[in-house]
C-alpha cells in the first residue's frame, strides 16, 4: 500500500480498495493476516479509526474475518468471490464502454486479440 491518497473519495475507502487490489493480485492470500490497525495508522499518518472504517468494510463483505485479540485475517474464497465480482461489474458496466470505443475506433476483433496475444512480453496470456 502506498501512501498517496485521492481527494476525489474518502480515505478508508481508498485503503478498502488497495487491500482488496492486494487479494486479487494474490498478494494477500486466505489466511494471511492484514497489517494491524496500529500500524498503518502509523505508517500512513492515518486516524486509527479512518483504518478502522476502512477494515470493517471488508469485514462487512465477508473479505476478512475478525479474530479477537490477533486481528484481521482474509476470509477463505475472498479472491474468488472478489474476481466473480469485479468479472461482473467490469461486463455489466465497463465492457459496455470499451465495446462502443472499439466500434467508434473502427477496431477489428483479430488486431485486439493479437494484442492480447503479445501483451506480458511476447507470451500468450492463458486464461484463469
Amino acid at each position: 500500500m502506498e501512501p498517496n491518497w485521492e481527494d476525489n473519495q474518502p480515505i478508508y475507502r481508498q485503503l478498502r480498495d488497495r487491500v482488496v487490489a492486494m487479494i486479487l493480485e494474490g498478494v494477500l492470500v486466505d489466511g494471511d493476516a492484514l497489517p494491524s490497525v496500529r500500524n498503518v495508522a502509523a505508517e500512513y499518518r492515518l486516524n486509527p479509526l479512518t483504518v478502522l472504517k476502512g477494515y470493517q468494510a471488508l469485514v462487512d463483505e465477508g473479505l476478512v474475518e475478525k479474530k479477537r485479540g490477533l486481528g484481521m485475517y482474509v476470509t477463505a474464497g475472498a479472491r474468488t468471490a472478489l474476481r466473480k465480482d469485479e468479472r461482473k461489474r467490469f461486463l455489466d458496466e465497463e465492457w459496455p464502454k470499451t465495446v462502443a470505443t472499439i466500434e467508434r475506433l473502427g477496431l477489428e476483433p483479430r488486431e485486439l486479440l493479437e494484442r492480447v496475444r503479445t501483451a506480458g512480453n511476447g507470451k500468450e496470456r492463458k486464461p484463469q
